[in-house]
């Protein structure tokens, strides 16, 4: 080994030791550096989307699978809650979301993850807490694990690890599914909310020319996680397939920036 490669390995040793040894910031998770496996290379061969009605095959949009390496960063363990975004609208006067009444949340929902909030409402609330909308890559890092998992809690989809479905009438307080948090102990990832990440809608880079799906002539931003909303009506059969392909972390969904939709909410992220 070189001395700059000795060098570079030492320095890389000490930030990550340092990074170790310095206090997690309150309500949030240390997610390490590394490198993980971000989207997929499976096939809809049974074209069960299709069958089923949806607009496009299963798995197009999250081709191809990539490897990506990511610094270390936080990552709230919660949503945002509602109480927490009301905290910000009274100390900057922002708009508050539908729904509210006087500037204040609905009662009985200050633990439920605020949502009818813009992307430019939740990048707005993360700049002013001291942080940033996590990005579409560190969402997935944080949902999958190092090993790839398709799921938060695992490799099978289970309905009573998350909020998802249409199974109660909307959200619930976060943190109310412990069998379905993340690795690193990251809560409703999948389920609850949808969450807004940074980045925009895009293609991943070397995705095949063919399997290109016309997008919006408008520009979306990426959301991740799924939601408590139900999904239409399907036979019972198909909405167990929906819901698992839908609840996987390596699922891209992605809406207008300017929408107000009441399942749809965010968490923030933060530099080490």
């Amino acid at each position: 080994m070189t001395a700059s490669r000795i060098g570079f390995s030492l320095a890389g040793w000490l930030l990550a030791a340092l990074i170790a040894c310095s206090p997690v910031p309150p309500g949030m998770i240390l997610i390490p550096t590394g490198t993980f496996v971000m989207g997929s290379n499976a096939e809809d061969a049974e074209h069960k989307a299709l069958d089923y009605g949806l607009v496009k095959p299963w798995f197009v949009d999250e081709h191809p699978e990539h490897r990506v390496a990511l610094p270390a960063y936080y990552l709230d363990r919660y949503e945002v809650t509602q109480a927490e975004y009301q905290t910000f609208v009274s100390a900057t006067g922002r708009p508050a979301p539908l729904g509210w009444t006087d500037r204040r949340h609905p009662a009985g929902l200050a633990r439920h993850p605020v949502v009818s909030v813009t992307w430019a409402d939740a990048d707005a609330y993360c700049r002013w807490a001291g942080k940033r909308l996590p990005t579409e890559a560190e969402w997935e890092r944080a949902a999958r694990g190092t090993d790839g998992r398709p799921y938060p809690w695992g490799d099978r989809f289970e309905l009573g690890r998350a909020n998802v479905g249409g199974a109660r009438s909307g959200t619930t307080t976060v943190g109310s599914y412990p069998t379905g948090r993340s690795p690193e102990g990251v809560y409703d990832l999948v389920g609850n909310v949808w969450e807004w990440t940074a980045d925009w809608y895009g293609p991943y880079p070397g995705h095949p020319a063919e399997e290109l799906v016309e997008q919006d002539a408008r520009p979306t931003r990426v959301l991740r996680g799924t939601s408590w909303s139900g999904i239409g009506h399907f036979a019972p059969e198909a909405q167990m397939d929906i819901l698992a392909h839908n609840a996987r972390g390596s699922f891209r969904f992605s809406t207008d920036p300017e929408g107000r939709l009441n399942d749809v909410g965010f968490r923030c992220a933060k530099n080490t």
